[in-house]
């Protein structure tokens, strides 16, 4: 294998679309079956004029991304062997909200993550009705607290000093 090749099959690109690990445990299970059908049609013969069953956006996207076509079973083991190791070792950063975020802005903070952080760091996402507005971040060594709650309760006695001002 020339050097090059070597690198790019051990390189594996997350696309934004992958954020936690449960999406990685559904790529895994969607290669599962995209095994299971080809095993089957391969059982049936080149009679049968079967075509391949949709596969989801993120999976096009990754199995492209590594360079890897989804048809040939090595290739779809390599993908399966690396989703694994993904799953076990990817950083994972927990994010607390005082809502739902929408996807896309999940997407937005995801690019940055990757780009300055780790380039295959997934989140774990939560909600935390209590902290009014912004977020809590925790990884295994640190916490961040962005909230408006810790915000209020770092400035409380300014907010004391300005209620008594106005009396």
């Amino acid at each position: 294998m020339v050097p090059d090749e070597q690198a790019r099959q051990q390189e594996l690109t997350l696309p934004l679309t992958v954020i936690t690990k449960t999406d990685i445990s559904r790529l895994a299970r969607e290669l599962e079956s995209l095994d299971e059908f080809l095993l089957q049609a391969s059982a049936t013969g080149p009679k049968s004029h079967m075509s391949l069953p949709k596969t989801s956006h993120s999976l096009e996207d990754l199995s492209a991304g590594a360079g890897l076509k989804l048809t040939d079973k090595s290739d779809r083991q390599n993908l399966k062997e690396k989703l694994e190791q993904l799953r076990d070792t990817a950083p994972v950063m927990h994010f607390s909200f005082a809502a739902e975020p929408q996807p896309q802005f999940l997407q937005k903070i995801l690019e940055w993550l990757r780009k300055e952080i780790h380039p295959n760091v997934l989140l774990q996402v939560g909600l935390m009705p209590d902290i009014a507005a912004g977020c809590v971040v925790r990884t295994t060594n640190r916490y961040f607290d962005f909230s408006l709650r810790h915000n209020l309760k770092d400035k409380r006695s300014v907010l004391f000093e300005g209620i008594r001002g106005k009396d």
